[in-house]
Parts: structure tokens; sequence; C-alpha cells
């Protein structure tokens, strides 16, 4: 079966096109490795159209690392991110940094 992999990133720290592009990107590598990328900034566009509180896109956020198999965290400075990180460390949900560890481990079946 396919792991679902959460990615947590910057958001509204710097340059919110750039952050989007680059989580993007990482969505692309997951999906090159075989696995299913959930990409939380994707939101960003729904929320364009439809504007919701913060509150809801935290909530939503929460379920889907509760349901990940694992979690990407990509570089840079985030509050979001790095709360995403802590939740995956409390359900013992593998946090990686790194493209190759992600590699490895989807590899070998964790």
């Amino acid at each position: 079966m396919k792991k679902l992999i959460y990615i947590a990133c910057p958001y509204t720290q710097g340059d919110v096109a750039v952050n989007v592009h680059k989580a993007i990107v990482a969505a692309n590598e997951i999906a090159y490795m075989g696995a299913i990328p959930y990409v939380p900034i994707w939101t960003h566009f729904w929320h364009l159209i439809t504007p919701k509180p913060w509150e809801f896109w935290i909530k939503l956020d929460s379920y889907f690392v509760g349901i990940s198999d694992a979690l990407l965290r990509l570089p840079g400075e985030s509050r979001g991110a790095d709360r995403e990180v802590g939740q995956a460390d409390i359900l013992g949900i593998p946090v990686f940094y790194q493209y190759d560890d992600l590699r490895k481990w989807l590899e070998i079946g964790e």
C-alpha cells in the first residue's frame, strides 16, 4: 500500500509564492518515490476563493498529520510546521528532514 506523506513547511514566513512552489516541488519528489504527498499549503488556493478562520486550517492540518504515514519537514522557520512535527512525534509518526532518508524508509517498507 502506498504511504501518505505530509509535507510540513513554511507558509507565511518569507514569500508565500516561493513557499508554495517549494511544497509543490516536494510533492513531485514524493510522488516520484511512489508515495502519496499531502501538501497542506495547497489550501492557500482554497482560502483565496473561500476564506476560512485560522483555526479551521489548523484543525484540517492536524487531521491530516494524524492519518499520515510519515512527515517530511522542509527547511525554513515555521511555527506551524514545527507544531506539525511535534504532533507527529507524539503520535509516533516518523519525521524526515531529507529526501534521501524518506526514500530509504519508503524502500524498506517501514
